[in-house]
């Protein structure tokens, strides 16, 4: 049997800049090998590439699924007291719902989290979040590795959230690979037309834009921003986690921004976050300026971090507590 030679092992993992790899060494008997770290504790994510092929990791069963690539994940420990670890709460429900879809034709499934207690009332109505994921994504990616159960899960047990909904829906309308501005128009559709009305049909959701915020990271931040702000009739909460800020904000935004007293009145929170490491922090510190100059309240905290679901589980755990809550303003 002819032996596999292999030439090249590099590393990839998303506590990394986008584009860079670390080389593995290969010892004596053959084994590569590579020392990362310190990580910030959590799930974690990696690939390899051998010999300019990506895989993930072939020993590793905890596989991350993507919209087109997988690749592995490893839990990182941390502090029991981490917001995003199973404690000894009482846990809510995530349920899969898969519906046949007449905007994107395909029958595709939303992830939807019901607190601890929605079963036992049959009266209590609860407000929603729709929280949307990133790019090459799905929509168990804010459950696999946001830890967004858990977090939710825990603010509650320690009664700093209101109790809600989270509806995470799958970003791509279309495709993976198209465009993402069709994407995002495809996305809007789906969201606006089929899966609120499906989810305030199935579930005990309260009613009007007061009871319904839109947040998302990355691909998702864009998403939340382009069918947020476009629909301040519907959502009253607007948030983004390393957002792909719309190149062309000032444009499609210019009505709200030149009427600052309106978008003031209608936004409860208009917050935003981003890790100076990040790629994508130069356009969301520009959109800060931009909403600065149109005295559009906002928050913009500017955090050490990558582009990675490290920063945005901290970033779920600081904007959940926000929500919904009479006393919540944007800044």
């Amino acid at each position: 049997m002819k032996t596999l030679s292999i030439a090249e092992v590099s590393l990839f993992g998303d506590w990394m800049p986008p584009g860079t790899q670390q080389s593995l060494a290969r010892d004596g008997q053959g084994v590569w090998s590579v020392t990362v770290g310190p990580l910030e504790s959590g799930p974690a994510i990696y690939t390899f590439t051998v010999d300019g092929v990506t895989t993930p990791d072939p020993v590793n069963p905890r596989i991350k699924l993507r919209a087109r690539t997988s690749a592995s994940m490893v839990d990182v420990p941390g502090e029991p007291t981490e917001l995003w670890q199973a404690r000894d709460v009482p846990h809510g429900r995530v349920e899969v719902n898969w519906e046949k879809s007449r905007v994107t034709g395909d029958t595709r499934a939303y992830y939807v989290y019901t607190p601890p207690g929605y079963d036992r009332s049959r009266s209590t109505r609860y407000p929603v979040l729709y929280l949307l994921h990133g790019n090459n994504d799905t929509a168990a990616g804010w459950t696999d590795a946001g830890k967004a159960n858990f977090i939710l899960d825990n603010l509650l047990a320690g009664k700093k959230a209101v109790p809600m909904i989270i509806v995470m829906p799958w970003g791509h309308a279309i495709p993976y690979g198209r465009t993402n501005s069709n994407n995002t128009v495809v996305f809007e559709r789906y969201l606006m037309e089929e899966v609120i009305p499906q989810v305030e049909k199935k579930y005990r959701t309260a009613r009007g834009r007061d009871n319904r915020a839109i947040v998302g990271l990355s691909m998702g931040g864009g998403h939340a921003f382009h069918i947020g702000l476009s629909h301040l009739d519907t959502f009253s909460t607007v948030a983004g986690f390393s957002s792909a800020v719309p190149g062309d904000f000032e444009k499609r935004f210019q009505a709200l921004l030149d009427h600052p007293e309106t978008a003031n009145a209608k936004l409860k929170l208009l917050w935003f976050g981003c890790g100076r490491q990040d790629f994508l922090f130069p356009a969301n510190q520009r959109l800060a300026e931009i909403l600065t100059a149109h005295n559009i309240r906002h928050t913009f905290p500017a955090t050490e971090g990558q582009h990675n679901y490290a920063i945005w589980r901290r970033y779920l755990g600081e904007v959940a507590p926000l929500l919904f809550r009479k006393e919540a303003r944007a800044r």
